[in-house]
Parts: C-alpha cells; structure tokens; sequence
C-alpha cells in the first residue's frame, strides 16, 4: 500500500474488533502491518469468512503459537525492527505469553506499544468483561441515544471503533511521533469507555451551558428531539434525515415541504416542537422517500435519504468520490482520510491466517532451515 504512513511497521496480535480496525487504518494509509495469528488458524480451510473479514485488508499474516519459546521468540524479532505493536486482551495477558510491554521495550526500545481494552489497564472494572454496549453504558454515550423510551445501541460504532479502534490509532500514531523526536518508546493505553466518554465533550459542554437535558432522551437539539432536526418516515416505509439547524436551512426545509411560514409556531419554542414534528410527519408520508431526494435535490435544506449500507454505494455522490471500492468481489468503505500528496491506494483483500508466514521469516534473516524448524516443532503454520 502506498500512503503516508508507508515505512511504518506494525505487528499486529490477532484480537477482535478494535485493535484490527486500528491496524485496518493504518494499513490503509500505508503502514506495513504484520498481524500475529494462532498457528490452528492457519490449518483451518480457506472460506469466505477470511476473505470477507475486511479488517484485514492490507496487512500480512503469519502464524504463530505463542505457547510455544520459539513462537514467542518470532513475534519479539518482529518487535526490533516494528515502531509499533498492537494487541486488544484483556489486561495481563500478552505478559503471561511473554509479549508484553517489558520484554518488547527490552527489544525495541522504541517501540510504540499500544493496548487495546474496554475498561482500560487498571481500575476496578479492568479485569471484567464486557462489549461495546457496556462500555458506553458506563460513559454516559449510551444514555442520550435513542427514543424516549429507552436507549438504543448504536452499533458497535461508538465503543468499538470511534471510542476505541480510532482512538487507538491516534496514541499510536502520535508514540510514534514522540519515539521518533526522543529515542523513547512507550506504552498507549487506550479504553473503551475512556474513547467513548471523549466522544460526548461537546454534550458535555451543552450540559454546562444548560441547554440540554441528559436525562431525557429526544428532547435536545441534536438527539431527534428538534423537529427540524430527526429522521421522518416516508410513503412506502424509506426514511429521510432532516437536518435543517440553521435558519435559512429551515426557511428552505419548509418551502420543499410546501408548509407556509407562518402556519407554523416558532421553532425555537420548544413547548411548539409536538405541533411541528406533525406537521413535517404528515407532509413526509405524502411521497416516497426516493421522491423526497428528488424534490430536495436542487435545494440546499439539509436533508439526504436514509440509505441501507447495501444502497449506500450507488448512491452518485459516493459513485463519484469513490467512497466505497470493490476488493475481491467485496463492496468495502475506501480508505479515509484523502492525502494530496500521499495519497492511498485500493486496499488489498484480507490474508488468510497465516499467508505470508514464509515470506515474514524471511525477511526476519530466518534461513529456509530454520523457518523449517519452526514448522516442525509447531512454533509457527
């Protein structure tokens, strides 16, 4: 992959979820990326869920048992010439297989060492478990997502990769600047519920301010509450996405309606927003939801179709940027941000475990005798 990032080295240890986002991204902007699979991995049959696991675009694969001396022997030459090391256990477990911070600082001392966890290295949830809705749980993000009536999991967007593969990305990424200014490595520390809690900052400062309510879900600006701000069904069960916040967005979100100005109370009253969601209901179930893009098409309202992730890639304005690619028959999200200068090319489609282990030892210095070793002790598949 050619990029920004081209000449950054990364080993990856296998994991789910975020740390594998993380490592997806800084494939995608160019970073070599070798990811440590389990040696069984490797001696399962290639199928189509290797091939469709997109996270591991990019990126190399060798296969190791980290059980095994010599396995563990293989991941730490890994580490001495790599700026960065990337793993997503629970805390205290890469220790116990002899690939944690000490004995791969003690290597590389200027390694960047990131760590990926829900509840963070320490505390009295860290060596708990949990997924994605548990760690927004606990960070406040969960609470103001969602209808009325109850919170809603958006996903697996906010913890697990916004809250957590992103962010990891961001302390790598900036250990290694330092590492490169210093000569000293470090140790990254990045948490779930840390990621997720720094996503809601603006909410927070709208609470100091106080206007918004954080115990009551659809009642703000930004949470579906704001009539001119929410998602409307339309004829035949589509949906759109009102956005209009601004004044003029609005002035013109009512003349694609067809609502007079005046018909309505002020919007800025907020005991007024029941009267004008059903007035903006009634007027959206009148058409399509297709319809409804092509009226507002020519009109600069803030509002866009809601479109499922199947439709999303036809749509002329992703066709035209290339937001999404194909890679190996599959329709992925392409490579985000865009660089002027550096720009990203079209990923590669995922490795299946163990896939380049030869081509790794090899340029480990490992001679074709003891790369034959490895095999056949089992440290490495």
């Amino acid at each position: 992959m050619s990029g920004p990032l081209e000449g950054l080295g990364v080993v990856e240890i296998a994991a789910l979820g975020p740390a594998p986002f993380c490592g997806m991204v800084l494939a995608d902007l160019g970073a070599d990326v070798i990811r440590v699979d389990r040696a069984d991995a490797a001696t399962r049959v290639h199928t189509t869920t290797s091939r469709h696991d997109l996270m591991g675009r990019g990126k190399k694969s060798i296969a190791v048992d980290l059980k095994h001396q010599d396995g563990v022997d293989v991941v730490l030459r890994l580490v001495e010439g790599s700026d960065a090391l990337i793993e997503g256990f629970r805390p205290g477990v890469t220790e116990r297989l002899g690939i944690g911070p000490a004995p791969c600082l003690a290597r590389n001392p200027r390694l960047t060492y990131g760590r990926m966890t829900g509840w963070g290295q320490e505390g009295p949830l860290s060596a708990r478990s949990g997924h994605d809705i548990d760690y927004i749980a606990l960070s406040g993000a969960l609470a103001a997502i969602g209808p009325e009536d109850r919170p809603t999991p958006p996903l697996n967007l906010v913890g697990d990769f916004g809250g957590g593969g992103m962010v990891l990305a961001v302390g790598v990424l900036a250990g290694v600047i330092h590492s490169r200014e210093s000569g000293q490595g470090q140790v990254v520390d990045a948490a779930m519920v840390d990621g997720s809690a720094l996503l809601t900052t603006a909410m927070h400062g709208h609470i100091a301010e106080g206007w918004w309510a954080p115990a009551t879900r659809q009642s703000n600006l930004l949470d579906g509450g704001a009539p001119f701000y929410a998602v409307y069904e339309t004829r035949g069960g589509g949906h759109v996405a009102v956005g209009a916040l601004e004044p003029q967005f609005y002035q013109r979100l009512l003349e694609g309606l067809g609502i007079e100005p005046l018909s309505l109370p002020d919007r800025m009253d907020r005991s007024s927003w029941p009267r004008i969601r059903s007035a903006f209901a009634a007027r959206f179930l009148e058409r399509s939801r297709d319809e409804w893009a092509e009226m507002f098409s020519g009109i600069d309202a803030c509002v866009a179709p809601v479109l499922s992730a199947v439709e999303a890639p036809n749509h002329p304005h992703n066709r035209a940027r290339s937001v999404f690619v194909e890679v190996d028959g599959a329709t992925q999200p392409a490579p985000a941000p865009r660089f002027e200068r550096t720009p990203a090319g079209v990923p590669e489609g995922p490795p299946f475990p163990g896939r380049d282990t030869d081509e790794v030892l090899a340029g480990l210095g490992f001679s074709e005798e003891e790369a034959g070793m490895l095999r056949r002790v089992g440290a490495v598949a």
